[in-house]
């Protein structure tokens, strides 16, 4: 398997047709725009990683078939909020205000096919991540990761976890905006399990945590993807150096 960017207009529709697949198909997304495609305005100004396995499959692209994709938007300091797509559901203004000096990287549309998870997919596309992040200097990754389901109270111990456990610098904060803002904290501290509450967490919001992020205040519910979203920012400073042993440091 290999990792590159997206080089063709047909090779981010494959990326289209890969969510959609993963969204759609599997976890019931109710998606805008051409049919059979997960495709939205801010497709036109991101890179697109791509995970290629050799041979042919469902995917194809033109050196084998695609089988996991990370959109990736890039921001430089002064730049809009609304360049970025979490800027739908979390008022991001006052921490690019606060960080005019930071490049910030917005990771998004994660997805790897079924049959892949579990393999080396994932690592590709961090590898994938941290080589953007060391060419392109950038000093800030955020994004929104997702529970599944549109109640909250599904999802209450994790919430609640994240929202009283996992301390945010007063620097570092970021709220929902206030037509979709939901509580994060509907249970008392008391009330869970933090060793149970970790064993549980999807994938991609453990693997954010272990590696320092810190999380917005409040959850939004997103019907259109049938989830639960939180904020993650991640300083890339902040994250432990014991981490890149395998992908190398930002600054090599």
């Amino acid at each position: 398997m290999k990792i590159r960017f997206a080089e063709t207009a047909g090779e981010i529709r494959a990326a289209q047709r890969l969510r959609y697949h993963v969204f759609h198909d599997e976890m019931g997304a109710s998606l805008k725009g051409e049919a059979g495609l997960d495709q939205d305005q801010f497709d036109a100004k991101a890179d697109h990683l791509l995970v290629i396995e050799p041979g042919t499959g469902e995917f194809p692209v033109a050196d084998g078939n695609l089988v996991g994709t990370y959109r990736m938007i890039p921001h430089n300091a002064g730049a809009a909020p609304e360049a970025f797509y979490s800027s739908t559901e979390y008022d991001l203004a006052p921490l690019l205000a606060r960080k005019p000096d930071l490049r910030f990287l917005e990771l998004g549309r994660s997805c790897v096919l079924a049959r892949c998870r579990g393999t080396a997919v994932v690592e590709l596309l961090w590898q994938g991540i941290w080589d953007y992040v060391r060419a392109h200097k950038i000093d800030v990754m955020l994004g929104c990761a997702s529970f599944e389901g549109i109640d909250p109270a599904a999802h209450a111990e994790a919430l609640s976890f994240l929202a009283q456990e996992i301390p945010t610098p007063e620097d570092w904060r970021v709220k929902a905006i206030s037509q979709r803002y939901q509580t994060m904290k509907l249970i008392r501290r008391d009330g869970y399990s933090p060793k149970r509450v970790l064993t549980a967490l999807p994938p991609l919001i453990k693997g954010y945590l272990r590696l320092g992020c810190h999380f917005g205040e409040g959850c939004v519910i997103d019907h259109d993807f049938n989830s639960v979203d939180v904020l993650i920012v991640l300083p890339v400073a902040s994250i432990n150096p014991r981490y890149f042993a395998r992908f190398g440091a930002p600054q090599a």
